[in-house]
């Protein structure tokens, strides 16, 4: 009689390690679909300066700006939204996130800012975005504060209202009432949550700001910061379809310097929401004058000790001199 067989025993941690190792890689291949998808469909420029460039420092410096280009906004959308007739793009917003060893640091630059633009003599620092594009307006950040740049994001009006909608809106505490007709808004004061049409609306206003265009740039990092920490959230970067679905809306408006990697945009993305939960600091150029009188108008002029010992800090990757604001 033959001898009986025992049954083979069951390994059922080998089985289930299995099957989350094919989990994890149908996971892993969606993500990475998700982000390709988004990557072929964003719009890049030649954002490099060119020429004679400032030396590198420590860390990494990524240039952002919110244009107020209309591109993608139809006539009753720019009625709704407050941005006025279909005009070229000028640069609202223009902020430098560093990235280095320590906590982020992102950096507002007032667009009225009187600076030196190469080739083209004293004006306001959002001037060298009309004049010659992406390429100038980083020429002229560079040779103004010595702060080498290593990468490009911009966005516009009519994209930064989808993004927001997109997600469902965004929280945001706001300090004070705003009722402001040019920005087509009238928010009280307390924490809601935006929708496009109010979210562009805080981010634009200035007239009903008693700090002016400063106040305005501390309200843009703290409502960007919020935005890239409502992107970054577990739905929205675990499922792959719903990463997909973002990152289709949100390559579909923004503009991207076309040396710059699928990579380092990602570092950029991860940094902002850094310092959206605190882990990271936020400051403004320090300033002397606000209301300086030039030949192109009333404009902002910088501090020079405060502003070139704030830039050191930066080059050099080291914690701020000045006090930041958050």
């Amino acid at each position: 009689m033959p001898p009986t067989r025992r049954p083979r025993a069951r390994r059922p941690l080998r089985t289930a390690g299995i099957v989350l190792l094919c989990l994890a890689l149908l996971w892993g291949g969606g993500m990475w679909w998700a982000a390709a998808s988004a990557w072929d469909k964003v719009r890049k420029v030649d954002a490099t300066p060119h020429g004679e460039r400032v030396a590198e420092g420590r860390g990494r410096n990524v240039l952002m700006v919110g244009s107020d280009s209309r591109k993608g906004l139809s006539r009753a959308q720019r009625n709704t939204y407050g941005t006025g007739g279909d005009v070229g793009a000028r640069t609202d917003t223009i902020m430098v996130l560093h990235m280095g060893d320590g906590k982020p640091t992102l950096m507002s630059i007032p667009r009225d800012s009187y600076v030196n633009i190469p080739g083209h003599g004293m004006n306001k620092i959002n001037g060298a975005y009309s004049i010659g594009g992406a390429d100038l307006l980083a020429k002229t950040v560079e040779q103004s504060t010595g702060l080498r740049i290593d990468g490009y994001l911009e966005i516009g009006f009519g994209g930064f209202a989808k993004i927001v909608d997109e997600v469902g809106g965004v929280h945001i505490c706001v300090k004070r009432d705003m009722n402001d007709p040019k920005a087509h808004i009238n928010l009280k004061k307390g924490c809601q949550t935006l929708k496009g049409k109010d979210a562009l609306g805080y981010v634009r206003a200035r007239y009903s700001d008693p700090e002016g265009d400063l106040g305005r740039a501390t309200r843009q990092r703290q409502f960007l910061g919020a935005l890239m920490g409502k992107l970054a959230t577990p739905t929205n970067m675990l499922l792959p379809w719903q990463a997909k679905s973002v990152g289709d809306a949100t390559a579909k408006t923004v503009t991207i310097g076309k040396d710059d990697s699928m990579w380092g945009t990602g570092q950029t993305f991860l940094a902002l929401r850094r310092v959206a939960k605190g882990d990271g600091y936020s400051v403004t150029v320090p300033t002397s004058d606000s209301d300086l009188p030039t030949p192109v108008g009333s404009a902002v002029q910088w501090d020079e000790a405060g502003s070139k010992q704030l830039f050191d800090d930066l080059r050099n990757d080291r914690p701020l001199s000045v006090q930041p604001e958050g």
